[in-house]
């Protein structure tokens, strides 16, 4: 507020409001007023435009919890007392969000100082999306412009690797976006500068990335699964395979004797490499069943079969299966 007497003005009689109203009852009093006399629904009515410099006025000292308590203290003294607060004026509440549109459309300045760009009271910010302009001394700070949002698909091979897309702009221009190695499918890549202009700078493009699925590898967090199929022979007596890595090379992994198809062996540093560190490779044994079987193979198995008629492998299944 600026030089103004606040002994001469009754703000919580311009609000229409008790003298120990609370915080919400201040702020929907104000709002009330605000939207019934705002300039834009009174155009070229200057009794409406005074009473919302008044209201805008009033709200702006008792919204503040320090300027409340001076300004009643400055009040309890009587009307010998004169304040004048350094600073400028009083901020204007912005209403396109909260009033579906009701006052866009409106520009340039109104009679009293009243402007569809500047600052309003902190705490409708968010809640307005933004607001009309303040009174001389209460300029809102510049803004950086708003982000704006895209989405791309990228290959497995590149979310592993990291790897730098083209997004094309409607004018033609190519911005590139550089995905780093180890993102995740659905994360965001943020491209500073690239978004909407704005008074302090452009705001940012937010680039989320989906990432295409493998046909072998199934990422776990930085960990990554692969199924590998063995022999009967090979798990039951064990064995060394190799199994192939993200890296293109190949990994010797040990299959311990008696190894049941479904158990997985952990290699340790054979993952998604991050900046964080690497995670491990995950396989998962399949202990593979020939479909075709020649004589001597034939032979063979009902001669294993006969070795192990004693073992009964479902032994005990019975109980499991009890409820």
């Amino acid at each position: 507020m600026a030089s103004q007497d606040w002994v001469d003005k009754d703000f919580y009689a311009i609000l229409g409001i008790a003298k120990d109203a609370s915080d919400a009852d201040i702020k929907k009093a104000y709002r009330k007023l605000a939207r019934q006399h705002h300039p834009d629904t009174n155009s070229g009515n200057s009794a409406s435009e005074k009473k919302f410099k008044d209201i805008s006025e009033a709200y702006s000292v008792l919204s503040d919890p320090d300027e409340r308590q001076q300004y009643d203290a400055i009040r309890a003294m009587g009307g010998g007392a004169r304040f004048a607060p350094g600073g400028g004026g009083a901020a204007n509440g912005g209403f396109e969000d909260m009033f579906g549109g009701l006052f866009t459309g409106s520009t340039g300045r109104h009679a009293g100082g009243f402007s569809t760009s500047g600052g309003i009271p902190p705490e409708f910010a968010d809640l307005f999306g933004g607001g009309f302009g303040a009174q001389p001394g209460f300029q809102r700070a510049p803004q950086k412009g708003s982000d704006r949002t895209a989405s791309t698909t990228i290959s497995f091979a590149g979310s592993i690797r990291g790897t730098t897309i083209g997004l094309r702009e409607p004018n033609g221009e190519v911005i590139d976006v550089r995905v780093p190695a180890g993102i995740k499918d659905g994360q965001k890549v943020r491209v500073r500068g690239k978004g909407q202009p704005g008074p302090a700078g452009s705001g940012d493009l937010v680039v989320t990335v989906s990432v295409k699925p493998h046909d072998f590898y199934t990422r776990d967090g930085d960990n990554l699964r692969v199924h590998v199929p063995v022999t009967f022979p090979e798990a039951a007596l064990g064995a060394d395979i190799e199994v192939p890595t993200i890296d293109g090379e190949k990994v010797r992994v040990r299959v311990p004797a008696g190894t049941p198809s479904g158990r997985t062996l952990r290699v340790k540093g054979h993952g998604v490499k991050t900046a964080k560190g690497a995670g491990d490779l995950l396989v998962t044994i399949d202990v593979a069943v020939p479909k075709n079987l020649n004589k001597e193979a034939e032979e063979a198995v009902k001669a294993f079969a006969a070795a192990t008629a004693d073992a009964d492998v479902r032994a005990g299944l019975a109980v499991k299966a009890r409820l």
